[in-house]
């Protein structure tokens, strides 16, 4: 299993688009993939899972990967949070 801290950093945290977004995303990998944060941990690949984080802006977040592809689904996960969920803003 891996694991990495990151920062929700986009201006509207995890809401129902950018929730989508991910759970569309991990759902291309064999690993299991999860978020915690707040002393809860969920799923990534539960759109509600995720958007009951109510990760807003400047929420730290631990992404686990656990699987065959869990480097990459890791650092998928990573870089869309770090493009702000390619929202522009």
């Amino acid at each position: 299993m891996l694991e990495q801290e990151i920062v929700v950093s986009n201006k509207l945290g995890l809401h129902a688009r950018a929730s989508a977004k991910l759970v569309q995303l991990v759902q291309g990998f064999k690993s299991t993939v999860l978020l915690a944060s707040k002393g809860r941990e969920v799923n990534a690949q539960s759109i509600m899972g995720v958007m009951m984080l109510a990760a807003g802006i400047g929420t730290p977040l631990t992404i686990r990967a656990d699987g065959p592809d869990e480097q990459a689904a890791l650092d998928a996960v990573a870089a869309l949070f770090e493009r702000k969920f390619d929202e522009g803003a």
